[in-house]
Formats: C-alpha cells, sequence, structure tokens
C-alpha cells in the first residue's frame, strides 16, 4: 500500500509518516494551526510546507488537500471570494452526505469546520460572520465549486520545487457562485468591536 501511495502521489517515506501521524482531518488542522503565518509572496507545493513548517491560506489549504489524500479523503480544496479584502481558500473533506473544512489563516474564525454541512454554500455561508477586513466590514461574497487538485497531477503538484501558481490562477478562472443577494449585501452592517478583537485573537501582522 505504502509503494502505491508513493508513486502516485510522490511523498517521500518520512513525508508519509509525518502527514500519517496527523491520523485525522482536525489533526491536519492542529499542524497548520502550529505553524507560523507564512507572509511572503510564495506559492509553495505541500511538500515545501512539510520542509519549511510554515504556510500562508492558498498554502496552508493545498497541504490540507494532499495530507487529507494521504488520510483517504479526495483533494478537494474551494475558493471563497471577498470584496475589499482578500480571498480564503479551504481544503474540504467529506463525512458521509456532510461536508467540512480545513484552512490556514490568520483570523481565528476562518479555520476548521466539522462535518455537519449539508452543501458546500452551507459551509462557505458558516465562514460569514467571521470574514470581515481590518476596517469591520463584511467582505464575503461569493464561493466556487469544489476543485479536485488531482487535476494537476501532471505538474506534480504536491512535491514540485516549483510555484504552484497555476492552482491560484486557475481558481481566479472558474464560476464562483453569489452567496446572497445584492439587496441583502447593501444592508450589511460592519462587525462591533468585539467580534473583531474577538477576530484577531492571534492575528500577525506582516513586519
Amino acid at each position: 500500500m505504502n509503494s502505491i501511495i508513493e508513486q502516485e502521489q510522490g511523498f517521500a517515506p518520512d513525508e508519509l509518516r509525518k502527514i500519517r501521524a496527523l491520523k485525522s482531518a482536525r489533526g491536519v488542522q492542529r499542524y497548520l494551526d502550529s505553524l507560523p503565518y507564512h507572509f511572503a509572496g510564495t506559492a509553495w507545493s505541500p511538500r515545501f510546507v512539510l520542509r519549511h513548517d510554515t504556510a500562508h491560506c492558498l498554502e496552508g489549504a493545498i497541504f490540507g488537500a494532499a495530507a487529507l489524500e494521504v488520510l483517504g479523503y479526495k483533494p478537494l480544496i474551494v475558493d471563497l471570494e471577498a470584496v475589499r479584502d482578500t480571498d480564503h481558500v479551504l481544503a474540504l473533506f467529506r463525512e458521509g452526505n456532510h461536508w467540512g473544512s480545513i484552512a490556514k489563516s490568520n483570523f481565528s474564525g476562518l479555520r476548521y469546520r466539522a462535518p455537519i454541512y449539508r452543501s458546500i454554500r452551507e459551509l462557505a455561508l458558516s465562514y460569514f460572520e467571521d470574514y470581515f477586513n481590518l476596517k469591520g466590514e463584511r467582505t464575503l461574497r461569493r464561493f466556487s465549486a469544489p476543485v479536485n487538485l488531482s487535476r494537476f497531477d501532471s505538474l506534480h503538484w504536491r512535491i514540485t520545487e516549483k510555484p504552484v501558481w497555476f492552482i491560484a490562477e486557475y481558481l481566479t478562472k472558474i464560476r464562483h457562485y453569489p452567496l446572497m443577494k445584492s439587496s441583502v449585501v447593501r444592508r450589511l452592517h460592519p462587525v462591533d468591536e468585539r467580534a473583531l478583537r474577538a477576530g484577531l485573537v492571534g492575528y500577525a501582522k506582516h513586519a
């Protein structure tokens, strides 16, 4: 079994041992939470994340998808699209008929979701209350369909030494679906000061 996985995914035995030691989706999230947030303008492969023990949002989601694949899931990600803010990328996993997600974020509320959501839209909406910019504006607007990263297998996305910007570029091109009507958007109000402080627990500024 190990040789088959190594052949299909390309991870070295020590890398596979490190990933398997995470044991579950929750374990993958704990690993991502333990890493310092990576601010450089990079697009590292999962191998590089393992090598350097740091990641940002995109790298964390791609690593999460690869780790979940080793643990028996499909390597899925989804893009959350925002206005006046950065997008956020999640690694998805499914338990029975319910979806959950893992993510790397500087904001405390934009990370793990337990597998209790009946649809990707429902899962995406669960991030709405915690998705705001530093001005407190609620910024989440759209979500993409799930992307199976195995579509990039020919580019060796799991282990390549080159940047995986091709994944980010693909996310910008695919269809995104609105989470709410424009009439609802017009009624939105900023988060209050307490919610803003709570969301910024653990927030690290780029020096």
